[in-house]
C-alpha cells in the first residue's frame, strides 16, 4: 500500500487522477505520486506525475474563466495521437479524460519528452549561434513537414472545415474578444473591420489547406541542442484545425515580433539571440521546403497580430480575476493595445 499522495496542485487531485488512471491502465502506477505543475504556461496547466519509477504529463484548462471554444483537451489528445506515426515529432498519448467530475475539467494524459522549450535570448546565447541556428531551421523545418501531412492519411479530417476558414478566424477572434475584453481597444474595432472586408480568395486548391497548429513557436517545441534532430516534440495543439498554413507561419513571425512591439512586456526574446534566423530567413526557408507561394502576407500577419492581442487580453483577464496560476502575468495586458496597433499597420501596410 503506498503511502498519501502529495497534497495541494492546484487544480490536480493526485487522489483521483490515480483512481481514474488505474482504471484506464491498469498496473501501471505502482508507487506513491508526487507532482509539480510545469512553470511557463500562461494558458492550459500542464503538470509531471511520478512514482519514482515512471513519468507522465497530464493536461488541463486553466481554473477559472474558460472560453467555450478554447483550451480543447479532446483536440489536443486526437491531433498528438493522429501523427503519432508522421515525421512531425510529438509526444506519445496514453489517455483522455472528458469528464470533468474527475478533476474540475477535461483533461489527457502523455508521454514526458525530455526537452528544453527555449523562450529567451539567454537561453539561446548558451548553447551557442551555431546550435540557435540549427534549432531556427529545425523550428521552420518541422512546420513545413506539419503542413506537408495529409489529414485524411492520419484520420484527421474531422478536425476542421478548410473552406471559408480565413472568413470563419476573423469572426472567431471578434468573439473571443468580446468574450474576454476588459477595456475599450478602438484599435481592434479597426483590425477587425479591415480584415472582414479583405479575407483572401479561396483557389479551390486542396494543396492549400493543411493541418494547422495554431500556436506555433519556439517555445512550444521539446528540443536538445546539438542534437541531429534537434526538435524532440511538438506540443500545445489545443488551436490545432485544418485551413490556411500561412496562418501559422504569420503567427510564429509574430511572436518573434512581439518583444519589440510591446516592448518587453512578459514576453520572449529568443528571437534576439546571435543565429537565430530573422524573418526573411525564416520565410526563404519554409517557402522552400514546403514548396508554397507565400505572396503578399499583409492579411495574415493582421490576423496574427489581432489573434495573439485576444489571446493575451484573455490571459489578462483572468489575471484580475485572481484566476491565474503561476507567475508572469501582471503585465501581459500590456501587450495587447501595441499588437493591435502593429497589427493594423501590417494588414494595411501602412
Amino acid at each position: 500500500m503506498s503511502g498519501p499522495e502529495q497534497p495541494e496542485l492546484p487544480g490536480l487531485d493526485l487522489a483521483a487522477w490515480r483512481r481514474w488512471y488505474d482504471g484506464q491502465r491498469p498496473g501501471e502506477i505502482t508507487g506513491e505520486l508526487r507532482g509539480a505543475l510545469i512553470a511557463g504556461g500562461k494558458s492550459n496547466l500542464t503538470y509531471e506525475v511520478t512514482d519514482g519509477d515512471r513519468w507522465w504529463i497530464v493536461r488541463r484548462p486553466p481554473l477559472g474563466h474558460v472560453q467555450a471554444t478554447a483550451h480543447d483537451m479532446g483536440r489536443e489528445f486526437t491531433v498528438m495521437s493522429g501523427l503519432a506515426d508522421t515525421d512531425v515529432p510529438v509526444p506519445r498519448t496514453y489517455a483522455h479524460c472528458p469528464d470533468p467530475d474527475v478533476l474540475g475539467a477535461p483533461f489527457y494524459v502523455m508521454e514526458r519528452i525530455e526537452g528544453t522549450p527555449y523562450r529567451t535570448a539567454a537561453e539561446l546565447t548558451a548553447i551557442g549561434e551555431q546550435h540557435t541556428a540549427e534549432l531556427g531551421a529545425a523550428l521552420i523545418d518541422v512546420l513545413a513537414r506539419l503542413h506537408a501531412v495529409d489529414p485524411a492519411a492520419v484520420g484527421l479530417t474531422g478536425l476542421g472545415r478548410p473552406a471559408g476558414f480565413l472568413e470563419r478566424q476573423v469572426r472567431r477572434w471578434g468573439r473571443q474578444l468580446e468574450g474576454s475584453r476588459t477595456r475599450e481597444l478602438p484599435d481592434a474595432t479597426r483590425l477587425l473591420e479591415h480584415l472582414a472586408a479583405t479575407v483572401p480568395p479561396e483557389t479551390g486548391d486542396a494543396g492549400q489547406s493543411g493541418i494547422v497548429h495554431g500556436d506555433y513557436r519556439l517555445d512550444n517545441l521539446l528540443a536538445v541542442a546539438g542534437a541531429p534532430q534537434p526538435v524532440r516534440a511538438v506540443v500545445d495543439w489545443e488551436m490545432a484545425t485544418l485551413g490556411d498554413p500561412l496562418t501559422d507561419v504569420a503567427l510564429l513571425l509574430v511572436y518573434d515580433s512581439l518583444g519589440e512591439i510591446s516592448g518587453g512586456a512578459a514576453v520572449a526574446d529568443a528571437s534576439t539571440a546571435p543565429g537565430y534566423p530573422s524573418p526573411e530567413a525564416q520565410l526563404e526557408r519554409y517557402a522552400a521546403a514546403s514548396g508554397r507561394d507565400l505572396g503578399r502576407m499583409d492579411f495574415h500577419l493582421g490576423l496574427a497580430h489581432l489573434k495573439l492581442a485576444v489571446i493575451l487580453e484573455g490571459i489578462h483577464h483572468r489575471h484580475l480575476l485572481g484566476q491565474t496560476v503561476g507567475e508572469g502575468f501582471d503585465t501581459v495586458g500590456e501587450a495587447v493595445e501595441p499588437l493591435l496597433a502593429a497589427g493594423l499597420a501590417a494588414a494595411t501596410g501602412s
